[in-house]
């Protein structure tokens, strides 16, 4: 225990983009001490990547939205497979998180008699997203930030968690180490919240930052918790795809809220030949009401581009798939076309996009004010996650809790575009308060130096291999390769079971894989532990898969290519079973109260 400079909270965030700093607002407003433990700096968080804004039904554009009809779009974007209670406090608290965002600093777009602006997103019924043009992460971070460090909250910057630490079942804090020097650190916490994002470089092209390597997802698998719905994961339908460099980056989907459309090689706009009968009554079935839409006429009916993300990336995909996508695998996404509606549509873009005009200037070479940009799916989010309590946010373990993207529930089987900024600050702020409450309520915490020695032994194997290792970057662009091949957008029986084998071989070759050079300042170190959770998440969402015979959602499968209504009365549970291994579990539904359904009834006409 000498050898490890030990650290004590009461609770301890372990992740600081928009769940974890808001949850370490929540528990230090209570009195606790409290750690907030991030993988890179403070402000880099990959919640600065989210462009779009928050979505909150405010009422500011259109008076007939409520939490009633936001919860209702909810669900129904999640397939109904969403956790009714997280649907319905997320609907509920939403705009109070945003006016509060407001209160402490966060300047947002203005509607003319000044109100929080609110634009178009996919799968919305109403212009709901509250916005700071396409930086509203940004936004929500810096202020975050700023509020935050007034708090008296410990901050541990470049530090990663590898081991959650336990006596008995209950969680009492983690082990760590920080990435410079690579010097052990010892938590010790009443309570720990996972707030450490998602799994996309499990993917060989993702939207997300290097930090998203299923943290979370896997120190609270290996401690026991449950997973689920790991088989939804959310491919975006526009991510960059030239040049190599940058591709996969995000194209927000406030390119289509303000106009823009999709086209495939021919010029035809593609996405009016495949609406769903769900949402027919509620899209636009010509151009010009589909432009209507998007400049607030309230009698129109969303364009096809604003469907759900997993619809518009499927389509997409067949255009390239048939022969139809743009030079280099993708479609165009074209807002430069708003010039025919518009006279100043370059000032109005550049108004109201800036970083991504930004973006492709400086990273394609291209004005988005008069040239179409080329686009495709990229992996971005996963619905999947921990299993949590809906009020408390509280998992299967004590003394362990998760908000955010780790975090599963809210989304159901597809996420809505924009119900991720808002889901961090309602759910952050609840585990964080419900976290301190925990830790107060318990007896101090109490660790085992053995665990601890035996994670920092573990850690440190990579060093200690004979001969010539395998590199571990070696092992993980295999993985990534083979996730995005045979478990991506589109998945079948046979390429599934060939990732099972291929993931037990690549589990087997990073048992072997070593590192030269000491702990300072060693990447191929940091990789090397990183791929016990790529492989963790890796093996769940390709499990989770295989049992889900049927599509729905972010899980499409082509030898399945309908929705199973059997498969909609359950989540499939992934734990680790006592031999080590990971067991699968059909977990019920619980059935939706009765004032929920009558709200689901009443928002279909």
């Amino acid at each position: 225990m000498a050898d490890f400079e030990r650290v004590e909270h009461d609770v301890l965030v372990i992740g600081a983009g928009g769940a974890g700093l808001r949850a370490a607002i929540a528990a230090a407003a209570t009195g606790v001490r409290v750690g907030l433990v991030c993988k890179s700096l403070l402000g880099k968080a990959h919640t600065v990547m989210a462009e779009g804004g928050a979505a909150a039904a405010m009422g500011n554009v259109d008076d007939r939205d409520s939490w009633r009809v936001h919860f209702a779009d909810t669900m129904r974007g999640g397939q109904y497979m969403n956790n009714w209670r997280m649907a319905e406090l997320h609907a509920q608290e939403a705009p109070d998180r945003i006016r509060e965002l407001e209160a402490w600093g966060a300047v947002f777009d203005r509607t003319p008699d000044g109100r929080i602006l609110q634009r178009n997103f996919g799968g919305h019924r109403y212009p709901r997203l509250a916005h700071v043009g396409d930086r509203t992460g940004l936004e929500m971070i810096r202020t975050l930030q700023d509020h935050a460090i007034h708090q008296g909250i410990d901050v541990h910057m470049e530090v990663t968690v590898i081991q959650l630490l336990q006596d008995g079942e209950r969680v009492v804090g983690a082990m760590a180490y920080d990435r410079e020097r690579g010097r052990f650190r010892l938590f010790s916490s009443g309570a720990v919240v996972l707030a450490t994002g998602g799994i996309g470089r499990a993917f060989d092209i993702t939207s997300n930052s290097w930090e998203y390597t299923g943290d979370g997802h896997s120190l609270a698998y290996h401690a026991g918790a449950d997973l689920i719905d790991m088989e939804f994961v959310q491919f975006h339908p526009t991510g960059m795809v030239w040049p190599p460099s940058v591709r996969g980056i995000l194209v927000t989907e406030g390119v289509r809220g303000e106009g823009g459309v999709l086209r495939n090689s021919e010029g035809k706009r593609f996405m009016f030949d495949d609406i769903p009968e769900n949402y027919r009554s509620q899209t636009a079935d010509n151009e010009e009401e589909g432009w209507r839409y998007t400049q607030g006429d309230k009698s129109a009916r969303r364009p096809p581009e604003l469907l759900t993300r997993d619809h518009v990336a499927r389509c997409i995909q067949r255009e390239v798939r048939e022969g139809r996508g743009s030079p280099h695998g993708g479609v165009y996404l074209d807002i430069a076309w708003i010039k025919e509606r518009l006279p100043k549509a370059a000032e109005h873009i550049k108004k109201k996009l800036p970083s991504m005009y930004h973006q492709f200037m400086q990273l394609a070479n291209i004005d988005i004010t008069t040239t179409p940009m080329e686009v495709g799916p990229t992996t971005h989010y996963i619905m999947g996650g921990i299993r949590v309590d809906g009020d408390s946010q509280m998992t299967s373990v004590p003394g362990l809790f998760a908000a955010g993207e780790c975090a599963a529930g809210l989304h159901g089987a597809n996420r809505l575009g924009g119900n991720s900024l808002s889901d961090l600050l309602v759910f952050g702020k609840r585990a964080g308060e419900y976290a301190a409450q925990f830790a107060r309520e318990q007896p101090a915490p109490r660790v085992e130096a053995g665990a601890a020695e035996a994670a920092a032994a573990s850690a440190l194997a990579p060093f200690e291999r004979d001969g010539s290792p395998e590199a571990p970057y070696a092992i993980q662009h295999e993985l990534q390769r083979m996730m995005q091949d045979l478990v991506g957008i589109v998945r079948q029986e046979g390429e599934m079971q060939q990732a099972l084998d291929r993931l037990a071989a690549l589990s087997e070759r990073a048992q072997h894989a070593g590192v030269h050079g000491n702990r300072e300042y060693n990447p191929g170190w940091h990789t090397a532990l990183d791929l016990r959770h790529l492989l963790t998440v890796s093996e769940a969402i390709t499990l989770a898969a295989l049992e889900r015979k049927e599509s729905r959602g972010g899980h499409f499968r082509d030898d399945y290519p309908d929705k199973d209504a059997a498969y909609a009365t359950f989540n499939i549970v992934v734990r680790r079973g006592a031999d080590g291994t990971m067991q699968l579990e059909r977990r019920p539904i619980p059935p939706m109260p009765d004032d929920l359904q009558a709200i689901i009834e009443e928002q279909k006409s």
